[in-house]
């Protein structure tokens, strides 16, 4: 199995690190060349991904920010030929899925949206590791949702990595549904931090703290560009939750515990519902 990967930060790092685990031979581009090398003094890739190798490709992983997957479909469609399945790990969809299926159609090769449901709090290729996706789930926005033996083969091509469980959904579903399991969580710890009772946190600080500023360390360039993708469903998930909150401080300023008692117990009951 020949799979070319495009961008070697966290996500495109660990599916090469993966991918030569599981004994495929692994060829990689990244804009910053010094990273490719890296990549393959390390072992991780074997050589790097040139515009004549595409089309020799079973796989081509694309795993940079939205924009820049886009641009490599535009760019490089006319030279992927028809053997290779490209799929993008982005995480956002809509833009990315309606602009990749055109080029995929006008240039003949097939195309699958993806995002992996696996990552760190940092980034870059030096955080890769090749047992991230295991066990993860794995999004699919396929170009049609009719055909098993179609998704099997995509299914196939993944599973050397480790996916635990597959999701096959359309791209405006899964930008609702992110908005509220990955990009109100980015946005919630990041501001969460910004009290300034955190400068002064250590030594009263334990697990419930660490797990919600987990993710305030995040890339900053990467996540702009997801929440402006997708900044309707995220709009719509933080009005939700400010709403939410403000009946919280309503019940502490009317002197009101049987209301928190309430608020507390509902929020405990829906967890229980969604998470067993």
């Amino acid at each position: 199995m020949l799979v070319g990967v495009v961008g070697l930060g966290l996500i495109g790092g660990s599916f090469a690190k993966a991918y030569t685990k599981a004994g495929a031979e692994v060829l990689a581009y990244d804009a910053n060349h010094a990273v490719t090398e890296f990549a393959m003094l390390s072992g991780a890739v074997k050589d790097e991904l040139t515009d004549d190798r595409l089309k020799d490709c079973d796989l081509i992983m694309v795993c940079t920010y939205p924009e820049a997957v886009i641009s490599f479909m535009e760019e490089k469609g006319p030279l992927i030929g028809k053997k290779p399945v490209v799929i993008d790990s982005c995480g956002t969809k809509r833009n990315v899925v309606k602009k990749g299926m055109e080029v995929a159609k006008k240039y003949g090769f097939t195309y699958v949206g993806g995002h992996p449901m696996a990552g760190t709090q940092y980034s870059g290729f030096k955080y890769a590791k090749d047992t991230l996706f295991y066990h993860a789930p794995m999004v699919l926005v396929p170009p049609r949702y009719d055909d098993p033996v179609f998704l099997e083969k995509i299914e196939s091509l993944l599973k050397p990595v480790g996916f635990g469980k597959f999701t096959v959904t359309t791209a405006e579903k899964h930008d609702e549904v992110i908005a509220f399991t990955s990009q109100l969580a980015h946005v919630v710890s990041n501001a969460y931090v910004k009290s300034p009772t955190s400068r002064t946190h250590s030594g009263f600080s334990a697990g419930s703290y660490k797990d919600l500023t987990r993710v305030a360390w995040l890339n900053p360039e990467m996540w702009t560009q997801l929440f402006f993708d997708n900044k309707e469903y995220l709009i719509n998930e933080l009005d939700i939750i400010i709403k939410n909150l403000s009946e919280y401080r309503d019940a502490l300023v009317n002197d009101d515990p049987a209301t928190m008692k309430e608020l507390l117990a509902e929020g405990r009951k829906i967890k229980e519902e969604v998470d067993g």
